[in-house]
């Protein structure tokens, strides 16, 4: 069965502030794109009238959703980092468009948290679809691209249900 591939561009900035170089603490930011791969979860074969298994509209119209109005122009930070508590303090409104990580919001991180966050996504859709392999591209030189299960790399949290990324909604923290 045929696989479906995209890719969409996002800016992010985002510091990385637990031992990353001394230039990587500082905010900056990068123009990022992410391509995923979507295998259809029961194979069969193409029925000679649409002749796919899932729209391309269908397939990519959640993701490309997530990735225009979350992760475009969004900051990227630690749960633990100083400028996070900042923001809560003096610019609520805007600390809910930072997406929060456990620990460094490194690429090898993001590449996780988003293919669990497109695998939720896809199961809240019927689970037609998996994703089988995803990459970021963080500059044009430096890629990371990742397949299995996130689980098994994403920092451990005790209460798994209550990560945004393992949820179907639009969020990217628990900042109410």
């Amino acid at each position: 069965m045929p696989d479906l591939v995209f890719t969409r561009r996002f800016s992010m900035g985002h510091r990385l502030i637990h031992g990353a170089s001394e230039s990587c603490a500082l905010p900056h930011g990068h123009n990022e794109f992410v391509t995923v791969k979507l295998s259809p979860t029961q194979p069969a074969r193409l029925d000679g009238h649409g002749n796919m298994p899932v729209s391309f509209q269908k397939a990519k119209s959640t993701w490309h959703r997530f990735v225009d109005e979350k992760l475009d122009h969004a900051l990227q930070l630690a749960e633990d980092d100083p400028l996070l508590d900042w923001f809560k303090t003096h610019e609520p409104a805007r600390a809910r468009r930072i997406v929060v990580t456990p620990g460094d919001p490194t690429t090898e991180l993001m590449v996780c948290l988003m293919m669990a966050k497109i695998g939720a996504f896809l199961q809240a859709e019927g689970n037609l679809l998996r994703c089988t392999e995803l990459s970021l591209q963080e500059t044009p030189t430096n890629t990371v691209t990742f397949s299995g299960d996130p689980n098994d790399f994403i920092p451990k949290r005790d209460t798994i249900s209550e990560c945004w990324w393992h949820r179907s909604d639009m969020s990217v923290s628990n900042i109410p």
